[in-house]
Formats: structure tokens, C-alpha cells, sequence
């Protein structure tokens, strides 16, 4: 199996940017670390291993990307230049890594974007954001409204980067209701330790999916299940299957 490195400017954010490439093939997977992390963190915590069947046949390739957290969505300061700093980092990520990404892969293959924590949270607002870019998500144990990492404070920025507001307040009749039921949506949280938080913000988003008409798998799992990569390890190849419909 290939593992490639790469460190690449970007316009948006003005600095070199570092990602990792696993894999040799198949369909595309956008890998976001969890909280303040970094783009070798899936591999640290064992996801390679846990994954190395589907990346050694072929059947994935993923690529694990860098955040700039402690500046936008989790730093201190101005919440309204943190969520311009947010807003810069989702450039990034769907003008310019990306397509890079799609360039490196070949396939053709339309990709997935997955992230557990703090990762869910920027993999659901990546999806839904540009489901025109993804072909589905797994967000694991995620919070997807930002009144938390913004203070309660409001501007566009925040508005478009916060899930269940611009989920809710999409317009009749826009294009991408329909082509959220095109593509395939899995979301999940446990209820054991550490989740508690995790939990709300889940069934909050679960009821303006509902209230939208946007089908998704919204799955809730047993009261022993932690906050933690363990789970989120099982969480991922039981999901895995029905983005690449096996």
C-alpha cells in the first residue's frame, strides 16, 4: 500500500498545508482529524489498521487533511474573524484540496468525507455545504451548530458554517435538497461517556434533516458506547459498506 506525503500553499489560508495520502486506488475518502488535530492522527490512533483490508484491495484511498481549529472553531478571540478563518480553511478544503485530491485518486470515483468529534463536525458542514463535491458522509459523534464555538454571536460566516441554521433556512424548490437524497448520509453518536453534549447536537440535527425532507441514517448507539476511538473504529466499518455500496 502507498502512503504519500504532501505539503502544499494554499491561497486561501496563506501558508503550506501538509495531507497524507493512504492507498493506491479506489474511492476517495476525506479524512478530518478530531479537535486541534493533526493530518497523521488517523494513522497514530490505528484507523490504517483498522482499514488496511479495504486499502490494500484497492476498494479506498484516503486522504487525511489538516485543520486550522485553534484559529477558527475551537481558538479565542473574535468569534466573527474565527468564523472568517473557518470559512477560509472550507475554501481550502473544496477549492483546492479537493480537487487536488480527485487529481491524485484518478478514479473518476465520487468522494466520501468522514470525521469523529470536532472531525464530524467539519465533515457534515463540508457535505452539506457541497454535496455538489460529496458523494456521502460518515459524521461520528459530532456537534452541528456552532452557537458553542461562536459564542452565541451571528454573521454570515457563522450562518453558513452552522449546519442546522443553513440547513433549516434553505429555501424551497433549492437544488440541493434533492441532491441530498442522492447522495448517502450516516451519521452517529453513542450514548456512553463523553457523549452526552455530542448526543443533543445529534438529535438536533436529526429533526431539521426530518423537517427538511432529507433522507439520512441517523443512528444512535447503546449507553456503553464511549466518546473514543474504539468505537468510533466500529463505527466506521459498519458504515463504510453502505457508502461503497457493498
Amino acid at each position: 500500500m502507498n502512503v504519500d506525503y504532501y505539503k502544499e500553499y494554499s491561497h486561501y489560508l496563506n501558508r503550506d498545508m501538509e495531507f497524507k495520502v493512504y492507498g493506491n486506488g479506489g474511492t476517495p475518502i476525506l479524512a478530518v482529524p478530531c479537535q486541534d488535530g493533526r493530518f497523521y492522527d488517523w494513522e497514530n490512533f490505528g484507523m490504517m489498521d483498522t482499514l488496511r483490508d479495504y486499502l490494500w484491495s484497492g476498494a479506498i484511498q484516503i486522504f487525511t487533511c489538516d485543520t486550522i481549529d485553534k484559529e477558527s472553531v475551537s481558538g479565542k478571540g473574535d468569534p466573527h474573524h474565527r468564523a472568517w478563518m473557518q470559512e477560509q480553511w472550507l475554501k481550502y478544503i473544496t477549492e483546492e484540496l479537493v480537487p487536488r485530491a480527485y487529481e491524485i485518486n484518478g478514479t473518476g470515483k465520487g468522494m466520501i468525507v468522514t470525521g469523529m468529534s470536532m472531525g464530524a463536525y467539519h465533515a457534515g458542514n463540508l457535505f452539506f455545504r457541497r454535496p455538489d463535491l460529496f458523494q456521502g458522509v460518515i459524521a461520528l459523534s459530532g456537534l452541528y451548530d456552532t452557537d458553542q464555538m461562536f459564542e452565541g454571536a451571528m454573521d454570515e460566516n457563522i450562518y453558513l458554517n452552522d449546519p442546522c441554521k443553513s440547513i433549516a433556512g434553505l429555501p424551497e424548490g433549492h437544488p440541493y435538497l434533492e441532491l441530498y437524497n442522492q447522495r448517502k448520509i450516516c451519521i452517529c453518536v453513542g450514548q456512553g461517556a463523553w457523549e452526552d453534549e455530542l448526543l443533543a447536537g445529534t438529535r438536533r440535527l436529526d429533526a431539521v434533516l426530518k423537517s427538511r425532507g432529507i433522507n439520512a441514517w441517523v443512528d444512535y448507539w447503546g449507553f456503553d458506547v464511549n466518546h473514543d476511538w474504539p468505537w468510533w473504529k466500529k463505527q466506521i466499518r459498519y458504515f463504510l459498506p453502505t457508502m461503497l455500496g457493498d
